[in-house]
């Protein structure tokens, strides 16, 4: 076997649905039986319950009282995307750059990652299958005076070369104000502990999990995301293991090294991406979070009065499997799922996926690249699907075109309970669709590429951490 580069030594890891190393065929009864052993109890509080967290008195801005880790604020909205140009909100500023860490090591020649089962207070079911390492930087300067978090010294102190991935990416937009982590892969040459909750895995095996609905935690499927398939030098045909792939998943490869037959070429692309920041405008002004307007403060929330948005909400955490083992906190918590979903069809015979530029409030640069589909309250759209482009095409697809369908958490830590249905269609090459200029076709090669550069939403990157070739 000659050796691979790093890119097809990932894409072999995803070819292999079962550890050759490791036997994984109890991975699911483990994972129950943690959830089972270590429980997490969470309960929605009044506001003056919580300890060390409260409204400032000039700003009733929620904050804790060390000025570290987050706090809820509120923005202003101005912009000239879609219908809504003016509206106040609550928002999340955590200006701080999180570690969202995954440990690599090969295993009989195949690359295995270091996954956590990991509790988090916003999570449906409790535990969820997470990164070696999610940490704010408070979290691992220890401000919440708990210990530091398992396996963080293979991440703090990684040389370069040891960097499969290390890249900043955003977090929601519509939810943070700026923010953005560093997703890295640290390939280590070391033996290294396993310690309680952690288990190796192919990347075939993660990406089998990911067909669980709320397996796989968000901070996961974006570091999964960050991937990099594309080894312009040499492509799959250099594995054995692709040589049998058909269907979709033929397909989805041939995308990845397809660009010579992409209806347009980077160049093309970055230059519509130049246009859209350039076109649209974003003016987001920080207010005081007792100005806001439409927005009500009470004992027990912060909610908008129409009822139809996200509320801001205190719970009360005890967790066995954390680095502290009770606290409080505020939280975003939203009633009703969301939908996120990539249309793909066939142009000049390789597969390609129908992205839009999409303004947010949070976003570092005006604009992300995000799915066809990217809403929150699917719910209340639904009367009105045809005033969002193509949401209507999901809400009426047929069981033949959706190559991906499940329903995934945000993230716990911040989010209480929000879900999202995440969608993968394929319509038919002679499907003609009728596309807006804010949106535009990309092979999984182009949005691979951009996405290394910090391009893509969050929700983007779900969905593409979520496809895989077995």
């Amino acid at each position: 076997m000659k050796d691979d580069s790093a890119e097809l030594s990932f894409l072999r890891s995803s070819l292999i649905p079962e550890s050759p190393v490791f036997d994984n065929s109890g991975f699911l009864s483990w994972f129950d039986e943690l959830r089972d052993s270590n429980a997490l109890h969470v309960r929605p509080i009044r506001f003056d319950e919580m300890d060390r967290w409260g409204f400032e008195p000039s700003t009733r801005n929620l904050v804790h009282d060390s000025g570290r880790f987050f706090r809820i604020e509120g923005v202003r909205v101005e912009t000239n995307f879609g219908d809504d140009h003016h509206w106040d909100q609550p928002i999340i500023n955590q200006p701080e750059i999180g570690i969202l860490g995954i440990l690599a090591k090969r295993f009989g020649g195949i690359l295995h990652f270091l996954m956590q089962a990991k509790a988090e207070p916003g999570n449906i079911n409790a535990l969820q299958l997470s990164p070696t390492v999610q940490a704010t930087r408070s979290n691992y300067n220890q401000v919440h005076g708990g210990r530091v978090p398992d396996y963080l010294e293979y991440f703090m102190a990684a040389p370069l070369e040891r960097r499969r991935v290390d890249q900043l990416q955003t977090e929601q937009g519509s939810r943070f104000l700026k923010k953005r982590n560093r997703n890295m892969i640290v390939e280590t040459l070391d033996e290294v502990p396993v310690r309680d909750g952690f288990r190796w895995l192919t990347l075939g095996e993660i990406k089998r999990l990911h067909r669980l609905d709320n397996f796989v935690n968000m901070d996961a499927r974006s570091v999964i995301s960050c991937i990099p398939f594309l080894d312009r030098k040499r492509g799959p045909a250099d594995l054995t293991e692709a040589r049998g792939l058909a269907g979709f998943a033929k397909d989805l490869l041939e995308s990845v090294h397809a660009e010579d037959r992409a209806v347009y070429t980077m160049d093309a692309l970055l230059a519509w991406i130049t246009e859209m920041k350039t076109r649209f405008e974003l003016r987001t002004e920080t207010i005081p979070l007792g100005e806001l307007r439409s927005w009500n403060i009470t004992e027990r929330a912060i909610a908008h009065e129409s009822r139809r948005f996200f509320s801001v909400i205190a719970v009360d955490v005890e967790a066995g499997m954390r680095e502290v083992a009770r606290w409080t906190q505020p939280m975003l918590r939203d009633t009703t799922a969301g939908h996120h979903g990539f249309i793909t069809q066939k142009h000049k015979g390789v597969l390609h996926f129908l992205v839009q530029a999409k303004v947010e409030p949070g976003n570092v640069d005006v604009v992300d690249l995000a799915p066809t589909v990217s809403l929150s309250n699917t719910e209340s759209r639904r009367a009105n699907a045809q005033a969002f482009p193509f949401l209507g095409r999901f809400l009426d697809s047929r069981p033949d075109e959706i190559r991906y369908s499940t329903i995934q958490s945000e993230e716990g830590g911040r989010f209480f309970q929000f879900l999202n249905h995440n969608v993968i269609l394929e319509v038919g090459a002679s499907e003609v669709l009728d596309v807006p200029d804010y949106y535009t076709w990309m092979t999984l090669g182009q949005l691979l590429e951009f996405l290394r550069h910090g391009y893509l939403c969050v929700d983007a990157r779900t969905l593409l951490s979520c496809l895989s070739w077995t």
